[in-house]
């Protein structure tokens, strides 16, 4: 997972595997009482964790938490590409 990436973003500090997967759920819109629901644990204790992800993270809030998620490459949206693709040449062309 993204926890093992060894050069996270300058100035963040890495995330757990759990925060990572509050992340997304915060990310897919969820609030913190559907999150603790979802993963059958306290809403104080998913409070905590984005707490400490909003400090890891340097953002203030749950919109800037999502931006920096995006542009940290931790979740992807339908529609949006979250990943370069390789240039594809065209058939009729010789390499």
């Amino acid at each position: 997972m993204a926890s093992d990436d060894p050069s996270p973003m300058p100035g963040q500090g890495n995330l757990s595997d759990r925060e990572l997967q509050i992340v997304e759920l915060v990310a897919s819109g969820m609030t913190n009482q559907e999150i603790s629901e979802k993963l059958e644990i306290s809403k104080r204790t998913v409070d905590n964790h984005i707490s400490n992800i909003l400090t890891k993270t340097a953002t203030g809030n749950r919109v800037a938490l999502f931006r920096w998620a995006l542009q940290a490459g931790k979740v992807c949206i339908d529609e949006v590409n979250c990943c370069v693709l390789p240039q594809v040449k065209p058939e009729n062309q010789e390499a």
